[in-house]
């Protein structure tokens, strides 16, 4: 067990604040991460490509600012990782997409950007299943990263690495994407805190998803509202820290809210997510999280019928399976146009799966339908939550799961689950655009992590973490991974 002393230990809000007023110096703290990296990454596989030398250049320069009293940003000296679907200037830039191994963009992302000028110091860059699309970390480039709660399940896709940094505390903050839960899954797989800001707060601009890039059918082009960004991180300052530097100039202020203590909160629940299916342990943590809510003095109620699921997810999965046709070559778009009726007749009846068969044709007049739906879906969550403070839903139907084949079903209480089906707990927020903090509230009988969604209005993120500050005061937080 390292001392308590040890760098790794703190928060990133924490490391630029010794950093800042010299209780530490740059060059030790991104010493101790490579040290760190060095001895665990071999087992884990989160980062993918390590940019040490660089990285201590960095650090002399931050510790040399600091000397001379220069003018110091909010992350100054602070080392991070990357999600390897944000393009950094000079550093490889995979998404995990084999024919990009060699790929080296010569600028930011946006928000990799703002990253840089508030100070981070960019250790290297964490795995993802290709193209940021899978529920699992594994590619033919990189191999498969595994969880540090457990090697041999996964961390979670598509910020699977990102999350296994984070948790391992090999890094101290990371940025993810999300138009599935990816930011979310892996956050509650592997025990940290997730922000999956307000669909257009943080700029798309340097991500890569996508070994193309198209334009969406003419009139459906908020298609692309689906992905969001946002940071993964150990505390909730942290968020907060990270959605100041990286949010768009013109998008709605990040206001302060009027603080609030727990008693003074309304907060809604539900286990019942449209009858989407939860494990036995996951509901009763989720319930001992409740209780100790209303024993804190919290008004807590039940919501189950929040909106209609059914339409939700059918019109989730047509966004969903668009978006995705879009990014694919002409052929592969003929294919999936041919199949989509076949699988509509004879694929899987759940809602959210006939939603997805049907995105597949990439119809304009469906797609115009169901982004008209979306809109009304939108409008009915945020009457909802303009009545209560947030809105508590599970994150996943389980704990992380063991590693297997990207269209083997998973289990829940000894039923089989897809794991397309496996997202119903999420996708609907990718829809709808709201803000959603993934945040751990404990852990499994089989000692893993478990975690649920919060949910704000949108555009409402400094409330929100306000209020998820709050709650998670009657949980232990972030607990490190045993060995780590």
């Amino acid at each position: 067990m390292e001392e308590a002393s040890t760098p790794a230990l703190l928060t990133a809000s924490e490391v630029a604040g010794a950093i800042r007023i010299g209780q530490l110096s740059a060059t030790e703290v991104v010493e101790a991460q490579l040290g760190r990296i060095e001895k665990f990454n071999p087992a884990l596989n989160a980062i993918v490509t390590l940019d040490a030398d660089n990285a201590r250049c960095r650090a002399r320069e931050a510790d040399r600012a600091i000397a001379t009293g220069e003018a110091c940003g909010p992350l100054h000296g602070v080392p991070i990782t990357l999600k390897d679907s944000f393009d950094t200037a000079g550093l490889r830039t995979t998404s995990g997409y084999r024919p990009f191994r060699d790929r080296v963009p010569v600028e930011d992302a946006t928000p990799v950007a703002r990253l840089r000028e508030a100070g981070a110091i960019i250790l290297g860059k964490t795995n993802l299943p290709a193209l940021a699309n899978g529920l699992q970390t594994n590619n033919t480039l990189f191999g498969r990263t595994n969880n540090p709660w457990d090697l041999g399940r996964t961390p979670g896709g598509s910020s699977g690495g990102a999350a296994a940094a984070v948790s391992a505390g090999l890094s101290f903050l990371e940025l993810g994407s999300d138009i599935g839960g990816s930011i979310r899954i892996p956050a509650h797989f592997c025990g940290v805190y997730g922000l999956k800001a307000t669909a257009g707060r943080i700029a798309a601009k340097g991500h890569v998803a996508s070994a193309r890039r198209l334009p969406a059918p003419t009139g459906c082009e908020a298609l692309f509202e689906l992905a969001s960004f946002g940071p993964i991180a150990r505390s909730i300052e942290d968020l907060e820290l990270v959605l100041r530097i990286i949010s768009e100039p013109g998008t709605p202020p990040l206001t302060p809210p009027a603080p609030r203590t727990l008693s003074e909160l309304r907060v809604a629940w539900t286990d019942d997510f449209g009858g989407a299916p939860l494990d036995g342990g996951s509901r009763r943590l989720m319930h001992s999280f409740i209780e100790a809510l209303t024993r804190g003095g919290c008004h807590v109620e039940r919501c189950s019928s929040v909106v209609d699921y059914v339409e939700a997810w059918r019109v989730s999965g047509i966004c969903s399976a668009a978006v995705n046709t879009v990014f694919q070559s002409l052929p592969t778009r003929w294919v999936r146009r041919a199949v989509s009726p076949l699988l509509r007749q004879f694929g899987p009846r759940h809602p959210l799966m006939l939603g997805l068969f049907t995105g597949l044709a990439l119809d304009r007049a469906c797609l115009r339908r169901a982004l008209e739906q979306r809109i009304r879906l939108i409008q009915q969550l945020e009457e909802f939550l303009g009545a209560w403070d947030c809105w508590i839903c599970p994150a996943f139907p389980t704990p992380a799961f063991t590693h297997r084949p990207a269209k083997a079903s998973i289990e829940v209480d000894r039923q089989s689950l897809s794991q397309l089906e496996a997202n119903l707990h999420s996708i609907i927020f990718n829809t709808t655009g709201h803000p959603v903090v993934t945040m751990p509230i404990g852990l499994s009988p089989e000692r893993l992590p478990i975690g649920v969604q919060v949910i704000g209005s949108r555009w409402q993120e400094m409330a929100l973490l306000n209020t998820v500050r709050q709650i998670a005061s009657v949980t232990r937080g972030f607990q490190r991974p045993p060995g780590y």
